[in-house]
């Protein structure tokens, strides 16, 4: 059997550099992306090369469809084929609504929403061919009840998620299963903006008492790429209890 292969976008640091090592570890063929931070993206291609497993490395914008189009190329002419998509390149912003532009709220909602469209837009023809393959989408806790001054977010995430459930239906037929996890507060740079007071009243409004840490979404993303096939249109909270 071929070893598979697995595409993180946005994986230069946070959650998609976690999953990106964890699916090295077993064994995986390992694309990974990012639209700017090529010194991180590159770092990172050295740590998963370690485990003696290949690496792709692919610096581009995948809210642009272009750019997926041509990054799809390279995978395909590198390993043949992507086994597994992960969707998590994303963006936050956070401030008042009336003092957004329109040229923020096009930005995420390109950055966050769009990308996903192109991702399974152009990988998933390939996945129907081959009757297989796992789609994952990295959304947020937000997606599911909304944030005051995180609308665009929010609603980009609220998007994920039901484009999540939509495409699943659509493409079960085709044994190609696809999920969300609408993440809670996790400990990467995206909220390194909070204070060290507000980090505290965060954690006491979650049952766990902590954030979570990126390596337990990754676990997460990859029970779901590897144990469960029937498992399909689904939005996993993963929060410790905060917002359920």
């Amino acid at each position: 059997m071929s070893k598979k292969t697995i595409l993180v976008t946005g994986s230069s640091r946070g959650i998609g550099k976690a999953i990106a090592i964890r699916f090295a570890q077993e064994g995986y063929n390992i694309i990974i992306n990012c639209v700017k931070q090529k010194d991180l993206l590159l770092d990172l291609k050295a740590q998963i090369e370690a485990y003696q497993v290949p690496c792709l490395a692919f610096v581009g914008d995948v809210g642009d469809y272009d750019v997926v189009q041509e990054l799809y190329k390279q995978a395909i002419n590198t390993f043949g084929s992507i086994d597994v998509l992960v969707n998590n390149a994303g963006i936050s912003h956070i401030g008042l609504f009336t003092d957004m532009s329109i040229l923020d709220w096009n930005k995420v909602i390109r950055t966050n929403l769009t990308s996903v469209f192109n991702c399974c837009s152009v990988i998933a023809p390939e996945m129907i061919k081959r009757k297989s393959g796992k789609i994952i989408n990295i959304s947020s806790v937000w997606g599911n009840v909304g944030a005051s001054c995180e609308v665009a977010y929010s609603a980009s995430k609220g998007g994920v998620n039901s484009f999540t459930k939509a495409l699943a239906k659509e493409l079960a037929p085709s044994n190609i299963q696809v999920n969300a996890i609408a993440c809670g507060a996790i400990a990467t740079e995206m909220n390194q903006f909070l204070s060290k007071d507000e980090l505290g009243d965060l954690i006491n409004e979650i049952p766990a008492n902590r954030l979570g840490r990126a390596d337990e979404v990754a676990n997460l993303v990859y029970q779901i790429a590897t144990y469960n096939d029937y498992l399909t249109g689904q939005v996993i909270t993963l929060d410790g209890g905060w917002i359920g």
